[in-house]
């Protein structure tokens, strides 16, 4: 279990609470128990990545909780075309849902 001595020399004697975000490069170093509570920030390539530690992440390591890929959707010319009608379905009933309520509210009154 790997855990990069500066990020344990940072950590050493501050409080969770009122330490700011810790800027880190070392990916590879494993989330112990004393960084319970504390704020990272994890370089991913491009910028650092913030997030706070919990329980459930002991034992993990600090890069994956930084992504150093964006996904950008699958498909091309039809992907689009069904996103197209898709948000014209939408709207439709948007308005549908406008106008039942514009004549609901007219035979009220």
């Amino acid at each position: 279990m790997y855990v990069d001595e500066r990020l344990l020399k940072k950590l050493a004697g501050k409080n969770p609470l009122q330490t700011p975000m810790i800027k880190t490069w070392a990916r590879a170093s494993v989330i112990s128990p004393e960084m319970l509570g504390f704020t990272f920030g994890v370089y991913n390539g491009k910028t650092h990545i913030e997030f706070l530690v919990t329980e459930d992440m002991v034992g993990h390591k600090l890069g994956e909780f930084s992504p150093t890929r964006k996904f950008i959707k699958h498909g091309g010319k039809m992907q689009k075309e069904l996103e197209q009608k898709k948000k014209e379905t939408e709207i439709a009933q948007a308005k549908a849902a406008t106008a039942a309520s514009a004549d609901a509210s007219a035979s009220k009154k």
